[in-house]
């Protein structure tokens, strides 16, 4: 078995371009770029995505209109989101065991059914509570996303195209999250929230039912245990890794920068000098299909630059953005918020498909302890970006996202010393 398929890699298919095969991928029986079932499978899991992210941020651009109608505060109707996301981060560790016994394909169905029919519901929320808990189900439900997604792609396709695999899957959530937002914000200004909010949900469905029709059956799929014994010992395993650590911190480190300057981006384009009507504001999501460009492209960025010259390139991108965004000026703005994205979605997809790689066993459970800290990252993101919006301005929102991009490259540089170190030892690195 070679180090790519043990995940002891230096990098994640830094070895050659993903459609040049070699001659272990022709002994190879899991899918790759050009071969059987791989464009099915890059389409089902690209569709995933997009419902998932779509589902999850639905009511984001709508609480002024659910505060309004409902008859609370916006901090009242912010729990909308918070709900959702909180209850993904709770649950995503649970749900990735149940892939572990029951099957990738099989949860990621049952989760997307759950969380489609929770959507088609929420419409109807008769009070707040009603529809917090309603989210809260849904987000919930959608945690049997994104670990299951990732451990399907680890054991189904090739080391070599699996960056780009996974790229294509965190692409689809960059479409999902802007849909989420600008299809309802428009929607919502004709006929409401609760009619927008029914849009995505008849959205969603549509993509659950490609989903399944198209996802190819698992060939590589071993079931595991669900004991919570052998459950904490793999997670106990994953946390002792020091590559998975530095590999969750940096997911985390991520979102903290795009959940903050996306939280506050609204209050910063209302504001003088720009001033912009709410319309305008919403349509600024848009700049997510930059995301879906690097996310998707973040496979050939591992292969010229290898795994850790990707996750410089995507942090320097991040800060260069940081910086461009305190200009006065709109199209400076708006680039710096093209570039923070780009350097965002890639350093993302890197990272998470990184973990699949490297995880020697419980995939699921490896790629479910990225997905929670790259939650907690967007949760301490959000508040730490609007505290310092309302302490210092914009200018302190940029300084908290600065500080976590110095993150991002300092733990890539401790990797790089650990490289350097087990080479120089003449043994196999993982740093």
């Amino acid at each position: 078995m070679t180090p790519a398929d043990t995940g002891a890699s230096t990098t994640v298919g830094a070895a050659a371009p993903v459609t040049t095969p070699d001659a272990s991928d022709a002994r190879d029986t899991r899918m790759t770029p050009g071969g059987p079932g791989y464009r099915r499978m890059s389409l089902a899991l690209f569709l995933a995505g997009v419902a998932t992210f779509a589902l999850l941020y639905s009511t984001q651009a709508l609480l002024p209109l659910i505060s309004g109608d409902m008859g609370v505060t916006a901090s009242d109707a912010s729990w909308t989101v918070a709900a959702a996301t909180g209850g993904l981060a709770v649950f995503v560790l649970p749900m990735s065991a149940l892939s572990e016994r029951f099957g990738r394909r099989t949860v990621m169905t049952a989760s997307l059914a759950v969380a489609v029919t929770v959507g088609l519901l929420v419409p109807f929320a008769p009070s707040l509570p009603a529809l917090v808990a309603l989210r809260a189900v849904q987000g919930a439900a959608l945690a049997g996303l994104p670990a299951s997604a990732t451990a399907y792609l680890a054991e189904e396709v090739t080391p070599r195209a699996l960056v780009t695999a996974i790229g294509l899957f965190v692409a689809g959530n960059s479409v999902g999250g802007m849909s989420g937002r600008v299809i309802t914000g428009w929607v919502a200004q004709e006929w409401g929230w609760r009619i927008a909010v029914g849009v995505i949900g008849v959205v969603a469905v549509a993509c659950a039912v490609a989903f399944r029709m198209l996802l190819p059956a698992p060939k590589h799929f071993t079931p595991g245990s669900l004991r919570p014994r052998v459950l904490v010992r793999t997670v106990r395993d994953h946390l002792a890794d020091p590559l998975l650590r530095r590999l969750y911190a940096i997911g985390a480190l991520f979102m903290t920068v795009f959940g903050g300057v996306y939280t506050v981006i609204g209050y910063r384009l209302a504001e003088a000098p720009f001033s912009l009507p709410q319309g305008l504001i919403g349509s600024v999501f848009l700049v997510y299909l930059v995301g879906t460009v690097s996310a998707s492209t973040a496979g050939r960025l591992v292969g010229r630059l290898g795994r850790r010259g990707a996750l410089y390139l995507g942090g320097g991108t991040t800060a260069a953005g940081l910086l461009l965004s305190l200009a006065p000026s709109l199209p400076l703005v708006l680039l710096g918020l093209v570039l923070i994205t780009a350097g965002f979605f890639a350093g993302h997809a890197v990272a998470s498909s990184a973990v699949g790689k490297t995880a020697r066993h419980g995939r699921a459970q490896a790629s479910a302890l990225y997905q929670s800290a790259y939650y907690v990252g967007s949760s301490a993101g959000s508040t730490a970006g609007a505290v310092a919006f309302h302490s210092g301005g914009w200018a302190g929102t940029v300084g908290v996202g600065l500080l976590a991009v110095l993150g991002v490259v300092a733990i890539t540089v401790t990797g790089t010393l650990a490289a350097r170190r087990t080479a120089a030892a003449g043994t196999p690195a993982r740093a």
